[in-house]
């Protein structure tokens, strides 16, 4: 029996250039290339998610929205500027210090160097005896001012309870919500149809949550003269946000993991969504992943490995004495180091029986993902050669699925992208060398980080949002930040285009997204173009299935489009289910052969057999 299809039926999030579904990030990195219509539809979408004032003349509403959008300057206090310790110097032969405090603000345990004499007024004298060791709060500028910082004006946090969630948990509860609503499918009519044990959340963060309401405030309050609060630590692990869309949206009962592979961890977890349902064990997967990193000490800590773009580094580029922030990432030119950025991006997978049933929209499939890692190393950051296996392997898979002709002119490559000369070098020879053994001479290969930034986890995800997008208005996004390939690029073979490629129909049937991760964690994902994921669905079912099919769409497309127009409007409140629905063992009817649990139209079924006879 041939594998089941796993099919894109959603998509969403948000990211640097806007919300993901129904192509808006994509095309505000293209919009320059599009149609009045597709244009006013994008300013319209961000207008909403900005929330803009209604009262802003039409050139100043899409003046704030370009500005405010992709990577930029950051300018909010918090962010820009680092919380910083000066110590304050004591030479020998200076008076003592000498301070009161009420004997309640008394430390439990007294530092050696205190001695107390008790006042009248019931406080306590405290003299600092000898080098009193003593530091000033202070906080001091960034050398890294740039980032892909989500659009102005939306906060993600103010579209549901979001209770003192970490920014990366309030980004996952929106994006998950927008790739659900994007489908067009009720989750009440996924689970009538489905069991509870066949769906699955696969999502995580790469770092975890890192600002002061995760891990942050857990290492710091007791620094800063407060209290690490009860939420730190379980809000700060990465598996939280496949926890929150399991517990808060999704209301699963299913699989779950969250599998981390640094830069690559999108495609780690869209491997075992899509082999889950390749392989008949789950029928609905969200996969999926949300990073918050853009903050001061996550940014100063790459900075001072020599990963990030320093503004002196980017005047030097230029020969200019004004850093210039959009062009902070510059995949295959001279460049310094990536930049930062912030995204959520998820997707929603279903076998192709269930598509067809549901009449789900069909954005793509998932072909296969390859990971395989680096051997020794040299450095854990350094590159290796385990992507030149996952880039082959993805390749081979193309050959053998479209056929030699549609894998050398009907296909494209979302670099891994970053703006590092090491990923420069290393990867642009990756793609050259593969491309001549299957014999691509002219590769289109684009690089959207150029726009967005390096979101960490979901950067593949990213990646697949402009693959989507390309499909559908067939601009490939030129990278727009570099005015020249550097020398030690490998440009045989490849197509690198600093201008938008418009591609052929016929270049539309598959794309590969690359991932270099930190520590040796590479993968590199085979996804199939609508038409192609349908010609596969005819020869498995026939066309017959397939007209029937198609006469289910409508009622799904018009759903999924009402969702849009409201959004483009004003954005809708995230889903967001705390303390509803909640089931616990009594509400369970059990026997030895099953499991039924409310709001599930099936139940689990506990005849499991013998996997080893």
């Amino acid at each position: 029996m041939p594998a089941q299809l796993p099919v894109i039926v959603g998509f969403g999030g948000v990211n640097p250039a806007g919300r993901l579904s129904f192509h808006h990030a994509y095309r505000r990195k293209v919009i320059d290339v599009l149609g009045e219509a597709e244009v006013e539809r994008t300013f319209a979408s961000l207008t909403a998610l900005m929330n803009l004032p209604g009262d802003l003349t039409e050139e100043q509403r899409r003046q704030r929205v370009l500005d405010g959008t992709l990577i930029r300057q950051i300018t909010d206090e918090h962010r820009s500027r680092m919380r910083w310790q000066t110590p304050i110097p004591h030479e020998p032969g200076q008076p003592e210090v000498s301070f009161r405090l009420s004997k309640r603000q008394l430390p439990d345990e007294l530092p050696a160097n205190w001695h107390l004499s008790d006042e009248e007024d019931r406080s306590v004298l405290v003299t600092l005896v000898g080098d009193p060791q003593m530091s000033t709060s202070t906080t001091q500028p960034m050398k890294v001012n740039a980032a892909g910082q989500l659009p102005d004006g939306f906060e993600p946090g103010e579209l549901y309870g979001s209770r003192s969630h970490p920014r990366g948990l309030q980004i996952t509860v929106f994006a998950a919500s927008d790739a659900l609503r994007s489908s067009g499918l009720d989750i009440d009519v996924l689970k009538s149809k489905v069991r509870p044990d066949q769906f699955a959340v696969y999502s995580g963060s790469a770092m975890g949550q890192l600002d002061n309401e995760g891990y942050g405030g857990l290492f710091q309050n007791s620094l800063t003269g407060k209290r690490p609060t009860s939420k730190n630590v379980p809000l700060g692990l990465s598996e939280m946000p496949g926890d929150f869309v399991n517990a808060y949206v999704l209301g699963s009962v299913g699989d779950t993991a969250g599998i981390i592979g640094a830069c690559a961890t999108f495609l780690y977890n869209l491997k075992r969504g899509a082999e889950a349902i390749a392989s008949g064990d789950k029928r609905v997967v969200v996969v999926g992943n949300a990073e918050a990193p853009v903050v001061p000490e996550v940014m100063e800590g790459y900075r001072t490995m020599g990963a990030l773009t320093e503004d002196e580094a980017l005047m030097a580029l230029d020969g200019s004495d004004h850093p210039d922030h959009r062009r902070a990432c510059r995949p295959f030119s001279e460049n310094a180091g990536f930049t930062v950025a912030e995204s959520g991006v998820y997707t929603v997978l279903v076998d192709d029986a269930l598509a067809l049933e549901l009449g789900a929209q069909i954005l793509g499939s998932v072909g296969g993902v390859f990971v395989n890692a680096d051997g020794f190393k040299k450095s854990i950051p350094g590159p290796g050669v385990g992507n030149y296996l996952t880039v082959g392997k993805a390749l081979g898979l193309a050959r053998s699925i479209l056929g030699d002709e549609g894998l050398r002119h009907g296909t494209h490559m979302q670099a891994h992208g970053t703006g590092t000369p090491q990923n420069r070098v290393t990867e642009s020879d990756i793609l050259s060398r593969l491309a001549g053994a299957f014999g691509i001479d002219h590769w289109p290969v684009a690089a959207i980080k150029a726009y967005v930034g390096h979101s960490m986890a979901p950067a593949g995800g990213d990646q697949l949002g402009a693959i989507l997008g390309t499909w559908n208005d067939g601009w490939l996004p030129g990278i727009h930040s570099i005015d020249h390939i550097a020398s030690d690029v490998a440009t045989k073979n490849l197509a690198l285009a600093m201008e938008h490629t418009e591609l052929d129909p016929r270049q539309r049937q598959g794309a590969f997204i690359n991932s270099k991760g930190f520590g040796g964690n590479n993968a590199t994902g085979l996804v199939l173009s609508p038409q192609t994921t349908e010609s596969l669905l005819e020869q498995r079912w026939g066309k017959a299935a397939l007209a029937t099919y198609r006469s289910r769409c409508e009622a799904v497309a018009q759903q999924a489009q009402a969702y849009d127009d409201a959004m483009c409007e004003q954005t809708v409140g995230s889903i967001y289910q705390f303390g509803e629905g909640v089931l616990d063992g009594s509400d369970l009817t059990i026997s030895d052969h099953e499991i039924q649990l409310p709001g599930f139209g099936l139940p689990v079924d506990l005849d499991i057999a013998n996997p080893f006879l």
